[in-house]
């Protein structure tokens, strides 16, 4: 009776790794798609703001409906969702979605999305620095390495491709690590926030709070109308669905299954899928100088991910 309950545990625990390792792959690589999608959307006639208020707005639906469910299930976030913590997921929602993702879709107008994954990759090492410098998280030899590496191999990929580029490489550079800067505050101090509100509806309510924000740019900033055709539309549909919501929750179910050690193990696969969609469908160039800075990087941020083998932090994407 003892063997076959042990027997039935160790059933369940390889199910749950199993669910939650297939989870994290495909949320991994629907994730990964978002930078072909984007630039497919630039390709058709479409701009940053466009594409970004458009993803949004066809977003927002399906965060609204799993929050408004969320709010009539669950207890918890019915006693916890004071206005002074709704505030605070606002900030960072602002931080983390709005800004990062406007940076990220300025920057990919004028990099290629190899580039973009690469360094969109870096943000944990962000994540471990700022740790240190607001929170007096140490760091580690394992730290420098996971630097060194990382942006060694960022700096080899980034030359070769100033080889054939202007010189707006270098503000699309500087744009998407100012998204992987915005992004690592958004992960450092969301943390609180998760832990006390649960994940899908900390995620749900700041995707709708980001998407508010998304709407006051368009009225303000933006000086012209949304692009939009048949093509754009396709693109912006397929972004918003399966490079946003579908991965969002599946990333962080495959968390709750497996863990954020795990879970971030297996999103190191997400430079790969994006760099072999990039030279396939988007024609872009791929060198032994690209091979090399992709290896170090990932090798970098592997480090970095073994680092938090307990679980001080989690991996996500934009």
């Amino acid at each position: 009776m003892k063997f076959q309950t042990m027997q039935k545990k160790v059933s369940t625990e390889r199910d749950r790794f199993w669910k939650g390792f297939i989870l994290a792959s495909i949320g991994t690589a629907l994730f990964s798609v978002k930078s072909i999608f984007i630039k497919l959307a630039y390709a058709a006639g479409s701009d940053p703001e466009s594409v970004l208020l458009l993803r949004m707005l066809i977003a927002a639906p399906f965060f609204f409906v799993i929050a408004l469910w969320q709010w009539r299930s669950n207890v918890h976030f019915r006693q916890t969702a004071h206005a002074g913590l709704l505030l605070k997921i606002m900030l960072v929602g602002f931080i983390g979605y709005y800004l990062a993702s406007l940076l990220d879709l300025k920057g990919l107008a004028l990099i290629s999305a190899q580039l973009e994954r690469m360094l969109l990759f870096t943000y944990p090492i962000m994540v471990a620095i700022l740790g240190f410098l607001f929170f007096k998280q140490p760091l580690s030899i394992k730290m420098g390495l996971a630097l060194l590496f990382s942006y060694l191999g960022i700096s080899l990929i980034y030359q070769q491709e100033a080889r054939f580029s202007g010189a707006e490489i270098a503000l699309g550079t500087l744009l998407v690590l100012l998204s992987a800067l915005s992004f690592s505050f958004y992960v450092l101090f969301s943390k609180q926030l998760i832990q006390k509100l649960g994940s899908v509806p900390f995620t749900s309510v700041a995707m709708l709070f980001s998407t508010l924000f998304m709407l006051l740019h368009y009225g303000l900033l933006m000086e012209h109308e949304v692009l939009i055709n048949n093509e754009i539309l396709l693109w912006t549909v397929l972004l918003a669905i399966f490079s946003t919501v579908v991965p969002s929750f599946m990333i962080s179910s495959a968390i709750g299954l497996i863990g954020p050690a795990q879970t971030g193990i297996v999103g190191t696969l997400g430079p790969l899928v994006t760099l072999i969609l990039a030279v396939t469908f988007l024609g872009e160039q791929f060198t032994y100088f690209h091979l090399a800075g992709f290896c170090l990087v990932v090798l970098g941020v592997s480090l970095l991910t073994l680092r938090f083998k307990k679980g001080t932090t989690k991996r996500n994407d934009l």
